[in-house]
C-alpha cells in the first residue's frame, strides 16, 4: 500500500463520509499515547469539593483572561 493508493481512496469517498475518513486518519496519525489515551475507561474518581472550587477558579480566570501564555511560563523558568 502507498500514499498514492491512499489518495485514490480518499478520492473516492463520499462528500459526505469526509468528516468521518478525516477523524479516522487523525486518530492512526496521532501518537500510541494519545490513542491509549483515548481509549482508556471514563475517570470515575468522585470530584472532591476542592476540586470543584478549583475548576470554577480556573474557568473564572479563563474567561477573564488572567491566564499566562506557554511561552511566558516557560521564559519565566528559564526554560524558553
Amino acid at each position: 500500500m502507498s500514499r498514492l493508493a491512499l489518495h485514490d481512496l480518499i478520492d473516492r469517498i463520499p462528500e459526505e463520509e469526509l468528516p468521518v475518513a478525516k477523524r479516522f486518519l487523525e486518530y492512526l496519525a496521532a501518537s500510541p499515547a494519545y490513542r491509549a489515551a483515548l481509549s482508556a475507561p471514563p475517570d470515575d474518581e468522585p470530584v472532591s469539593e476542592a476540586d470543584a472550587a478549583a475548576i470554577v477558579r480556573v474557568r473564572e480566570e479563563l474567561r477573564t483572561g488572567k491566564v499566562v501564555s506557554q511561552d511566558d511560563f516557560l521564559r519565566e523558568f528559564g526554560l524558553r
